[in-house]
């Protein structure tokens, strides 16, 4: 059991299933084309086999080490989920499913640190976020009013209607051909439009956009910061294990030197 704890723990295993799960990628987008032989499409679904077989072990095997710790893990349960859905049969009704095997490439978050500690800043940013999402769709919902009111008589097609108004919102906060496709064709009808469209790049691009950008990256500090104080929480307490022993011999040391 510690064999195989210390193998599933090591760097060169870890190593390993990052390189099969990059060759199943590669393979998976191979098989996308249709300009194969025939015998190159069964040597390509024989080493997809072969990299599913590989992530079956490794779940397996720590499965056998963790015991029903496995669980405790989110990364632990998201790679098994990717696994079943891979061991799903991909025909008949359920032949979509074959699509998703893409999916195993995801194991790459779990397989490397940089990845996961993106990921769980991701995560960890999810409540902050939430909140200038709606902050957002505010500004979005009373822009589309105004835009709907203020343009959608002369220019029904941009902004006739609400949802066709918050669209073309949306594509002006992308900065996607909204200047020659949009404002200034409104502009030669309207030229005192800029006055709506300039502040409202200026609130949705530059400033609610960019906080979306600050949470996400206070929370991978976080993360990482978070990190960094286990590991010195760890270091601390081997550091103290490592005095408690030489205390213990320095005192077993004394009993031996001084029998009576």
């Amino acid at each position: 059991m510690t064999f195989l704890k210390n193998t599933v723990e090591s760097k060169w295993f870890q190593t390993f299933i990052i390189a099969v799960i990059i060759l199943n990628g590669i393979v998976l987008g191979l098989q996308t084309s249709s300009e194969f032989s025939l015998q190159t499409v069964q040597l390509l679904d024989l080493v997809d086999a072969m990299c599913l077989a590989v992530f079956c072990i490794e779940i397996l095997m720590k499965f056998v080490v963790y015991r029903f710790g496995f669980f405790r893990q989110g990364w632990n349960i998201f790679d098994l989920a990717i696994v079943i859905v891979a061991l799903i049969p991909s025909s008949g009704g359920l032949s979509i499913l074959r699509a998703f095997r893409i999916l195993r490439v995801l194991r790459l978050v779990t397989a490397v640190d940089s990845f996961r500690r993106v990921v769980s800043g991701m995560l960890l940013a999810i409540p902050g976020v939430g909140s200038v999402a709606g902050l957002l769709l505010l500004v979005f919902y009373i822009s589309g009013v105004l835009s709907t009111m203020l343009f959608g008589e002369n220019f029904p097609q941009w902004f006739g209607t609400l949802g066709k108004s918050m669209y073309s919102l949306f594509q002006i906060m992308t900065l996607e051909s909204w200047s020659m496709g949009i404002v200034r064709p409104i502009m030669d009808v309207q030229p005192y439009a800029w006055a709506f469209f300039i502040p409202f790049i200026t609130v949705t691009t530059f400033t609610v956009l960019n906080l979306f950008i600050g949470i996400v990256v206070d929370a991978m500090a976080t993360v990482k910061e978070t990190e960094t104080k286990e590991l010195h929480a760890d270091h601390d307490d081997i550091e103290t294990m490592i005095s408690k022993l030489h205390a213990e011999v320095k005192e077993l040391r004394a009993e031996l030197s001084n029998p009576n």
